[in-house]
């Protein structure tokens, strides 16, 4: 069975997602300088971009699915979620200690393995 609130943080996670994914596919220079990037890499930025929409989206067509298809999408936010840490953890350490953002984008991705918590009740 897959707790009611799982559902809704999908729905969230959702929001979320499309609040950053759209301006940053469509104007990647300006959302990104607002939040104090200097360099910026329009095609990682979309890469970036195209994830969220994937994952994004899919939380959403998926919210009221069986718990094994929440076991699958739990299982890739959290990849994703380890894989971004480390990266951003490597790119920070080779920077020396890097921009403020990429902390704070750092901790967003740490508080994303708030989903093991559902995953492990998924088991």
């Amino acid at each position: 069975m897959v707790p009611d609130r799982l559902r809704f943080w999908f729905v969230v996670h959702f929001v979320v997602d499309m609040l950053f994914a759209v301006p940053q596919f469509i104007a990647p220079e300006w959302l990104l300088g607002l939040f104090g990037w200097h360099t910026i890499d329009p095609l990682t930025s979309r890469l970036v971009a195209a994830a969220l929409f994937g994952i994004g989206i899919e939380s959403f067509l998926g919210r009221n699915a069986s718990a094994e298809a929440f076991r699958g999408m739990l299982n890739l936010k959290l990849i994703w979620s380890a894989g971004a840490v480390l990266g951003i953890g490597i790119s920070i350490a080779m920077a020396g200690g890097g921009p403020v953002m990429g902390w704070v984008v750092m901790g967003i991705f740490v508080v994303f393995f708030l989903w093991l918590y559902y995953r492990l009740q998924l088991r």
